[in-house]
């Protein structure tokens, strides 16, 4: 290798770069945390859509002066939104909430052809009291057929926020209206309900499961073993440990509509979990780790002891979508994620964010008024 084809080497290897992250759940969070570090921030959130566009109405985008979290589908929409937002923070004293009704194929020469709609609001530390209020009560559930709804108002240059608990209703999850006065109001879903994955087991694909699972930021995990050194400390957002002698006694405790991943390191365990959870009639989906030979002696071993064929059926083993032949922990762990995802969503319909607010006097107890 010549001496400039090594300096050139050299200088390709220093990365100076960040790691693009995800937003797990609500973007509240997200927030306050980038603001315990920067002065300003601005969230992108991507209100409509007409035809055809790399992300869904709802996603978001935070921005800061050096680095993002969050995408609403990257490409040139993500980069146009990440410079309008990065505008927004040089001129502090603009309005602190710009929309943006783009057309993806003529305007900014992205294939996809349909047509968004973005929110661009700008968040400082003085909506640190907001954000820190509404996180408190988004810990809360929200009571039964109901979630937690953000309402941001603009109107006569003031913008406020309040939080609301509405019944559910369509799966519509955000809305944004304009006046012809120039204000603008957005009604957006931040709480609802997400499906639930139990998986039993922390063993090697036990963790890359969980790990790869918590990132898709699409379900809230429980993650059972007996073993308290194998369940790490500080997991992600949506991941709750439960450190048990006896794991089999936790499935009766798991909500209707539970998915269960069994993948334990003793075959014994393995068939009582999978007995017990194949006699629960409500349980939406049971994976089992393991080979052909062990499905079907486990198949046998249940029909003997008294569970008729269609609820055996039920038994999803091997585990995993077909044709990933690597048995390496982290592959076997994006079959199993792929196959929970093609599942659908086994779960209540989101709410509409259509509310009454004009008749809402903040008097009923159901929202909060903070101002930002």
């Amino acid at each position: 290798m010549s001496v400039p084809s090594l300096k050139a080497h050299a200088h390709a290897a220093r990365c100076e770069g960040t790691w693009l992250t995800a937003l797990p759940g609500h973007w509240i969070d997200a927030a306050r945390d980038q603001l315990s570090r920067h002065a300003a921030l601005v969230r992108v959130t991507l209100t409509a859509l007409r035809g055809s566009a790399p992300r869904e109405p709802g996603a978001c985008l935070l921005v800061h002066a050096l680095a993002t979290a969050g995408t609403i589908g990257g490409g040139r929409l993500e980069w146009h939104a990440t410079a309008r937002a990065r505008e927004m923070l040089l001129h502090p004293h603009s309005t602190a909430v710009r929309i943006d009704d783009l057309v993806l194929g003529p305007e900014l020469g992205q294939c996809c052809g349909g047509r968004v709609e973005l929110w661009l609001e700008r968040l400082t530390r003085a909506d640190l009291p907001w954000l820190s209020d509404a996180s408190r009560r988004l810990r809360e559930h929200p009571s039964a057929g109901t979630a937690w709804v953000l309402a941001s108002e603009l109107a006569g240059g003031a913008l406020t926020h309040r939080l609301l608990q509405r019944p559910f209703a369509t799966t519509q999850t955000v809305e944004l209206k304009r006046s012809s006065a120039g204000g603008a109001r957005l009604l957006e879903v931040l709480r609802q309900s997400r499906p639930q994955v139990w998986i039993f087991g922390a063993g090697h694909v036990g963790q890359a499961l969980v790990r790869l699972l918590a990132e898709l930021a699409l379900f809230e995990i429980t993650w059972i073993d007996s073993r308290a050194e194998l369940l790490p400390a500080g997991l992600p957002q949506g991941v709750t440990a439960q450190i048990c002698a006896r794991p089999s006694e936790r499935v009766l405790t798991a909500p209707a509509g539970t998915r269960f991943v069994v993948l334990t390191h003793d075959h014994a365990l393995d068939y009582e979990l999978c007995r017990l959870i194949l006699t629960r009639a409500d349980s939406a989906w049971l994976g089992l780790i393991g080979s052909d030979s062990k499905a079907a002696r486990f198949r046998s071993r249940l029909l003997r002891d008294g569970l008729d064929r269609p609820t055996i059926a039920r038994l999803t083993c091997p585990i995993g979508v077909p044709g990933i032949p690597s048995k390496l922990p982290g592959a076997i762990a994006i079959a199993i994620a792929a196959q929970l995802l093609q599942q659908g969503e086994a779960q209540p319909p989101a709410p509409s964010v259509k509310t009454d607010l004009e008749a809402c006097t903040g008097d009923c107890g159901s929202c909060s008024r903070p101002n930002s």
